[in-house]
């Protein structure tokens, strides 16, 4: 484990965020790692830099990536072998990311985070039509909504009082790491900051796909500089989360 203070005692690691509940890192299922070898090194790094649990996220969407309960609980179970055969303890959880369009339903069976959380996504240039709706039968069918990195959407960058009724829904929102840092552009880091402002983030992941994003996360995380953003920030990653995985 990383020292947790250095010297000029800056927050030099992310146990206090602990669990990370959105990343891309199954093997081979979606845009994310391409192979076990490529997943194993994320955990480890990932470890390293101070979460001690990890439910991995892949997409679930028709035209790209036809996920099922089945292709992802193979991908983890063979992530869990690579882990266990090199005697890494870690937490691994897993559930998807579901885009919001046409294809989604509720009918199929479903893989949350956990047995209450669904998290959700939409396309990043138009609000899916059926959001609302879709957001209300979620939780008419037992689960709590989350939306995924919604300073994203670029239909948002001016107005957030729809991301203010999804909240009074009941719906949580979840902040992408990288987009305080300014990785996805400044659009996005101003409205990611306007939604912690407004205190309207309810969880935060990594949202990793690749290692540019590790290496971003790395060196925010390492200098400092991630904790003095968002540090502070109350998150519910661990109340909500840390008592899922075994």
């Amino acid at each position: 484990m990383l020292s947790f203070f250095n010297r000029k005692n800056k927050v030099t690691d992310i146990s206090w965020l602990g669990v990370d509940m959105h990343s891309h890192i199954l093997p081979g299922i979606d845009d994310g790692s391409p192979d076990v070898a490529t997943s194993l090194r994320f955990v480890k790094s990932l470890q390293e830099l101070g979460f001690d649990q990890l439910i991995c996220t892949p997409h679930i969407y028709r035209e790209l990536y036809p996920n099922t309960v089945e292709t992802i609980s193979a991908a983890k179970a063979a992530l869990q072998e690579a882990l266990d055969k090199e005697n890494i303890l870690f937490k691994l959880g897993a559930g998807a990311e579901y885009m919001i369009d046409q294809d989604f339903s509720l009918q199929n069976e479903l893989c949350p985070l956990d047995q209450k959380h669904l998290l959700i996504e939409m396309s990043y240039l138009n609000e899916s039509p059926s959001i609302s709706q879709t957001i209300f039968d979620i939780e008419i069918k037992g689960y709590k909504p989350i939306l995924a990195h919604p300073e994203r959407y670029t239909f948002y960058f001016r107005d957030i009082t729809r991301l203010k009724r999804f909240k009074e829904k009941g719906c949580l929102l979840q902040l992408n790491l990288l987009s305080v840092l300014g990785y996805y552009g400044k659009d996005v880091k101003q409205l990611a900051e306007v939604l912690l402002k407004e205190k309207m983030y309810d969880l935060a992941g990594t949202d990793l796909h690749h290692d540019k994003h590790l290496n971003v996360l790395k060196e925010s995380i390492l200098s400092g500089k991630l904790y003095d953003i968002i540090g502070s920030y109350s998150f519910k990653n661990q109340e909500l989360f840390s008592s899922i995985l075994v």
